[in-house]
């Protein structure tokens, strides 16, 4: 399968899903994408990368982990590995690829979405995904 099939099994297998994609975090681009709506054009996906490279790699991101680091003695770099969020109308279950630090899957649904039943998807598909990331 290819990854935007592994992408596209994921979205039709997560009631309430609305999109799934991997982000490449050093650059920002998307490495594949599903989703089943209809204004989620190409820049706003590009957008939606861009935020997520932020979030896990951003400049405040990194300046935590660096005083983290240092007050307990080590080097502490790519420290966030899951993160939720939550909008008006969206869950979004974001995790770094197994193995692969630079990629992050994104999974968005709407809020009737069970939490525990988003969250099993994105780890139970991370291994078909990891094959497709750089």
């Amino acid at each position: 399968m290819s990854l935007n099939q592994v992408l596209s099994s994921i979205t039709g297998d997560v009631e309430g899903a609305l999109a799934c994609g991997v982000v490449d975090l050093s650059s920002g681009m998307l490495l594949g994408v599903a989703h089943n709506v209809p204004y989620f054009t190409q820049s706003y996906m590009d957008a939606v990368g861009a935020a997520a490279v932020d979030l896990f790699r951003g400049r405040n991101i990194t300046a935590v982990e660096k005083m983290l680091g240092s007050q307990r003695g080590e080097q502490i770099e790519y420290h966030i590995t899951e993160m939720q969020m939550t909008s008006d109308n969206t869950y979004h279950f974001i995790s770094i690829v197994p193995n692969k630090p630079d990629a992050l899957l994104v999974l968005v649904t709407n809020r009737k979405t069970n939490l525990g039943m988003g969250w099993a998807a994105v780890r139970r598909n991370l291994p078909d995904v990891t094959p497709h990331c750089p």
